[in-house]
């Protein structure tokens, strides 16, 4: 007899799969504003979503871990869920206990460790298990710069969830906002000064390197010009 317990599925989580849902409905519904390149990365998105899906992958649980920023939270959710993309935030808010907040890099400055952290819901490091396909949410604190920073390999787009935010000083983006960022592009984030920021992102690329996918962030233009970079 064989007592060793099978990992449960994704079909035996319905919340974790209604999370999903609301993923797909994001990148199957909404607009590439009559970007090409846009529309071809939703494409890519919810085909290896539902491919994933389709494929009833393991869930496993890690230990919920709390970050500092994590107090702002509950405050997001509330705007969330009054907001574009209520039903991806109510839907979020079923796993809260469940998250695993987490930094991503090796050295994280003093005072962005107390503003942001990331968790993620599909991808290598799980809950739902993947190496096709990286979804997760950032939470940052108001008045918060995420520095300069880039990801090599890696095709990355953004959907706002609640709070305010820009990205290269180059717009203000709302709620149910989608930002797309190419291999390799550097982007620095502020928010508000007085709403948290919950953004949900999504992350295609090889299975290389979306299971290292060797964050980092960008040396202070200071920094470049004295290393001659």
């Amino acid at each position: 007899m064989n007592d060793i317990a099978e990992a449960p599925r994704l079909q035996d989580c319905p919340n974790w799969l209604y999370l999903l849902h609301e993923f797909d409905a994001l990148y199957r519904h909404g607009s590439a504003g009559g970007s090409r390149l846009i529309r071809a990365h939703r494409k890519r998105v919810r085909d290896s979503l539902a491919s994933i899906i389709d494929s009833n992958p393991e869930i496993v649980a890690r230990p919920a871990e709390m970050k500092p920023v994590t107090a702002h939270f509950a405050r997001a959710l509330d705007l969330g869920e009054r907001g574009a993309v209520a039903g991806l935030a109510r839907a979020l808010s079923r796993v809260a206990d469940r998250l695993t907040w987490e930094y991503g890099y090796e050295k994280v400055p003093k005072a962005l460790a107390r503003k942001y952290a990331y968790c993620e819901v599909l991808g290598p490091r799980g809950p739902v298990r993947s190496e096709k396909l990286v979804l997760g949410f950032v939470l940052f604190a108001p008045n918060t710069t995420y520095p300069q920073h880039s990801h090599h390999e890696i095709e990355e787009s953004y959907i706002s969830i609640a709070g305010a935010w820009s990205e290269n000083d180059a717009a203000v983006h709302a709620p149910g906002s989608l930002i797309f960022n190419r291999p390799g592009l550097e982007h620095r984030i502020t928010t508000g000064e007085v709403d948290p920021c919950l953004l949900a992102y999504a992350w295609t690329g090889s299975e290389e390197r979306l299971t290292t996918p060797g964050m980092k962030l960008t040396a202070p233009r200071k920094a470049r010009m004295i290393q001659g970079i």
